[in-house]
């Protein structure tokens, strides 16, 4: 199997009405891309009690040599667990032998492309051209994992999120599995992957804001997708996918638009969790990122401009200008590093037709696989097979089309 080498304040719609049927468009959009009827993996695991806090007994460890974090459970960190039903989690060092890039092909009206081959596409890691060993087209079973917020900021937005759960119950394929987590201060597992409906209706209606009003803390979006990634997708193969219902609003992790804020701080203990953690787990595990966001769409943040932006950061000073709430920008920037797409709850009715057109484009995706470099480049001069941060790009061989796919993968280092 292919894996990737590695790993919003509130302005409410005048008719909020339309809200549950707006967002049901949208996630039935990127449903009738992401899904299809290939193999199961359905389990006959002894059932578990639910929910279970994720974050119970989590301790994170950086290593000072590498630099990457290690999420550790307390008992690893010699205290006593508080969560023995969760398994022990380790540092995700695997490498895999070929790097995969997803990507989507369009027309100027953003039409999909298919009936494309292997030679049509080109791709460079770091500027250099590889060989592509692997094409095909995405046809595997999906695992999607829901990731709601539940916090009190997303209280008049609840039940509306909520419906797009139920809406994606509804488009999944009989052979697709879907797992249910939501959170607030803290990240609560409803239901792991499951292909059965009514389970996972059950863990949708479990999720409620209101029990969560005294989990203070803040709103921790990010260390739940790290958490959903890290407990929910090891080991699973296929398509795989994060659906995030979120204001956006995190509380966690401290950002703002000094791109500094998203990385370990060199002059503190870097025991803690940062949005590179993030994206970098995501790469490693081969996760794409479908944001919906319960805000407006900032005005500057068309689709064309989010493609124009899509390989250089978002989180940049000089943004400060587009009057973009840096919450949203930092959607924005999860969803371009682990490719994916950001939607808004408060678009107009005539966006139907844009999530048509991408969903057309996700059943037209292609998977371009490649070895990465392992030794100097040809001028001896650079190591090409660095562990870190390696960026893609793809180009294609027809006129007047885009090609859009994630903008780098990441290579862990060596113990």
């Amino acid at each position: 199997m292919l894996a990737r080498c590695s790993t919003f304040s509130r302005s409410r719609a005048p008719n909020a009405g339309r809200g549950a049927a707006r967002i049901a468009l949208i996630v039935c959009a990127i449903l009738a891309g992401l899904f299809h009827t290939q193999g199961s993996q359905s389990s006959h695991q002894k059932p578990a009690k639910f929910p279970q806090q994720l974050d119970r007994g989590a301790v994170w460890q950086r290593d000072a040599q590498t630099g990457e974090l290690r999420l550790l459970r307390a008992k690893e960190a010699g205290v006593a667990s508080e969560n023995p039903s969760l398994t022990a989690a380790h540092a995700i060092q695997s490498r895999t032998q070929v790097v995969a890039v997803t990507c989507t092909v369009s027309t100027a009206d953003g039409a999909a492309v298919p009936g494309l081959h292997r030679e049509d596409f080109t791709i460079f890691d770091d500027g250099v051209e590889r060989p592509i060993f692997y094409f095909d087209a995405s046809t595997q079973p999906a695992s999607v994992a829901l990731v709601i917020d539940a916090s009190p900021s997303v209280l008049r937005d609840s039940e509306e999120m909520k419906d797009a759960a139920d809406a994606l119950i509804n488009a999944l394929m009989p052979l697709d599995q879907a797992a249910v987590v939501d959170f607030s201060a803290h990240t609560y597992l409803q239901l792991p992957f499951s292909d059965a409906r009514e389970e996972i209706r059950r863990a949708v209606a479990r999720v409620d804001v209101t029990s969560l009003l005294g989990d203070t803390g803040g709103s921790n979006i990010y260390e739940a997708v790290y958490l959903t990634a890290h407990e929910l997708f090891r080991g699973r193969t296929g398509r795989k996918a994060i659906l995030l219902l979120t204001d956006g609003q995190d509380s966690g992790l401290g950002l703002t638009l000094d791109p500094a804020s998203m990385s370990p701080r060199p002059d503190e203990a870097e025991n803690r969790l940062t949005f590179d953690d993030v994206t970098r787990l995501l790469a490693e595990q081969d996760i794409q990122v479908f944001a919906v966001s319960t805000e407006n769409r900032p005005r500057v943040m068309t689709p064309e401009w989010l493609a124009g932006h899509q390989n250089a950061t978002l989180i940049t000073p000089s943004n400060r200008g587009f009057e973009i709430p840096p919450y949203t920008l930092f959607l924005a920037e999860l969803v371009r590093r682990a490719g994916g797409q950001l939607y808004f709850l408060h678009e107009q009715a005539t966006m139907a037709d844009t999530f048509r057109k991408i969903a057309e484009k996700i059943r037209a995706e292609y998977t371009l696989g490649f070895y990465p470099a392992s030794g100097p480049d040809a001028d001896g001069d650079k190591a090409a097979g660095h562990s870190g941060w390696h960026n893609l790009r793809v180009t294609i061989d027809q006129p007047n089309v885009h090609v859009t796919h994630r903008a780098a993968y990441y290579v862990p280092a060596s113990q």
